[in-house]
């Protein structure tokens, strides 16, 4: 075994965002839609402040969120990417490791359309990590991730496209308008 196995990337969790952009009905509705996703229960999220342009006040609830993780993280980051196509840019990619991207149709999931729900775009944001991550996460004497040990926007691109045969573009393709 010549690879350290302590450089081994993995998924730390998924997050599934749903940003209504309002309280009330729609936002429910939302919210069973990633209940039923994932089987877990949403949490919601409050505005910062009001912006009566958008009809917000603060700390009224707006969007709604779950992070998962383990296998069914996996199994949610390949549906989503199938919808993308395995495509991703290379903006997509954050400078510690991690990434994200956003789908327009909850029902290109594989979720049955129902009328009364509606459809929902929502956002999915992946946090990878090494073995040895917890040392900067735990209470007592928590520590820092070495600069060697760290994960890089390359390192992400690189497991990206090795564990789903993904494509990483430099610019989006432009389909007009």
């Amino acid at each position: 075994m010549a690879e350290n196995c302590m450089k081994e990337v993995k998924v730390h969790k998924l997050v599934l965002n749903i940003a209504v952009g309002e309280s009330g009905d729609r936002l429910t509705k939302a919210a069973k839609v990633l209940e039923q996703l994932t089987g877990q229960q949403p949490v919601f999220t409050k505005a910062r402040y009001t912006v009566r342009s958008f009809g917000i006040r603060r700390n009224e609830k707006i969007g709604c969120y779950v992070s998962v993780s383990g296998d069914k993280a996996i199994q949610l980051i390949e549906a989503g990417l199938k919808v993308k196509e395995f495509e991703l840019l290379r903006k997509n990619f954050s400078a510690n490791g991690n990434f994200g991207f956003g789908i327009n149709e909850h029902i290109d999931l594989g979720i049955k359309y129902d009328p009364s729900t509606g459809i929902y775009g929502m956002d999915f944001y992946v946090v990878l990590e090494r073995p040895g991550y917890t040392v900067h996460r735990r209470k007592k004497s928590p520590g820092k991730i070495g600069k060697p040990h760290r994960l890089t926007k390359d390192d992400a691109i690189k497991w990206f496209q090795t564990k789903f045969e993904g494509i990483v573009l430099n610019k989006a393709a432009f389909h007009g308008y």
